[in-house]
């Protein structure tokens, strides 16, 4: 399952991580953020043990998704050494996740 990362716990589970982070930016009133879902929650299995794969709620966590510039959802980051690597906006098919998850690894 895809950790929910938050305000909180931001430093902790991102910057901090020795392993490549996937973050979906995500909003419950957002169409395209429920196609992409369940394509996050599949990689959070995928990856288990190899990555880090988790959501931020940008309505409920304000200042991580304004520290990344976040103005379209959904958008995925990638972050690698606590730094952006890779970025995905809009609904987009798991393969293409995948691509970039690989690249990290």
């Amino acid at each position: 399952m895809a950790v929910e990362i938050t305000d909180a716990n931001f430093a902790e589970l991102v910057q901090k991580s020795d392993k490549p982070v996937m973050i979906d930016f995500w909003a419950e009133w957002c169409g395209p953020c429920r196609m992409v879902g369940p394509i996050v929650e599949e990689m959070a299995t995928d990856y288990d043990g190899k990555a880090v794969v988790g959501k931020v709620n940008v309505d409920e966590n304000p200042d991580v998704s304004a520290k990344f510039g976040i103005r379209n959802i959904p958008t995925i980051i990638f972050v690698k050494g606590g730094q952006v690597v890779d970025k995905s906006v809009g609904a987009v098919p798991k393969n293409v996740l995948t691509e970039k998850m690989e690249a990290l690894l």
